[in-house]
């Protein structure tokens, strides 16, 4: 029986805040985008969700006395952590994984209750699976299959104070980028991920563009890197589509976060984001 291989398409980028979920959503709202209420996943972690026309951003932590449940989530540095990529069928992608040597562990179904625009409750259903760990540095890349997509995305959500539309670019920086971007080229095909002139490699990823490039790339591009990056790769910057620029300062002056305008860009340091650095244009 014929395995199909999976398309890149971006489908959220989770944002690792741990303990911290009241300080971090608190943050990303000043950043001036729309977050969704507090949600509790079935599994004991918990999460707020900026949502966007293709895809999205989960605030994703924990509150008081539930740290030990998902503890392996909290291993990473806090920051950029989990790169998520669209399902259709997790089964069928659980099966391209064992083809290709990168199975981590079969689908796991979850769930958490939703409140929606219109008051109603509902939930929203997953199925998620991932790459073996081993193969992600400090993080998570998997695929994830939602069930009930209506309860995640909703018209009223996807309108931000900063006219964010996507995540437009999510980063990871390597000593050796090539090496990086080899496990996604064993995913998607090696045609998928390409190299570009300045030095980085990309991938076309639906809305989004992932690249994986050195530290001197990334730093010209989103500014300094996270105090904690240790040299080992890292997902440390994301990159949003924007209706208007001036709609981004407007939203930055107004939450008093720093950033540093460029030719056609508006950048917020990691040291501002939450340990990853942010790239309007």
């Amino acid at each position: 029986m014929s395995v199909q291989v999976p398309q890149p398409i971006l489908d959220h980028a989770v944002i690792n805040v741990a303990d911290q979920l009241d300080s971090a959503s608190a943050r990303f709202l000043r950043l001036g985008f729309q977050l969704t209420e507090r949600g509790h996943h079935s599994l004991g972690s918990s999460n707020h969700l900026a949502i966007f026309g293709e895809n999205y951003l989960e605030l994703l932590g924990y509150e008081t006395g539930k740290g030990s449940q998902r503890a392996d989530l909290w291993q990473s540095p806090l920051g950029l952590s989990g790169l998520v990529w669209k399902s259709s069928d997790a089964e069928s992608e659980f099966q391209h994984l064992q083809r290709q040597d990168l199975d981590g562990d079969p689908p796991a179904a979850f769930h958490r209750p939703v409140t929606l625009p219109d008051g109603s409750v509902s939930e929203a259903h997953f199925r998620t699976v991932r790459i073996r760990p081993s193969l992600v540095p400090n993080g998570r890349s998997f695929f994830c299959q939602h069930l009930t997509p209506e309860a995640v995305w909703q018209p009223t959500w996807e309108r931000h104070p900063n006219g964010v539309r996507n995540i437009s670019e999510f980063v990871i920086v390597a000593q050796d980028p090539a090496l990086s971007a080899l496990v996604y080229s064993r995913l998607f095909g090696a045609a998928k991920v390409l190299a570009c002139p300045e030095g980085a490699f990309v991938l076309r990823a639906g809305a989004a563009t992932v690249r994986f490039a050195s530290a001197d790339y990334a730093q010209q591009r989103f500014g300094p890197l996270p105090e904690d990056y240790d040299g080992s790769a890292r997902m440390v910057a994301l990159g949003f589509e924007t209706e208007d620029l001036d709609l981004v300062k407007r939203a930055l002056v107004k939450g008093e976060i720093a950033f540093q305008e460029q030719p056609e860009a508006i950048v917020v340091e990691s040291a501002e984001g939450f340990n990853l650095a942010l790239r309007f244009t």
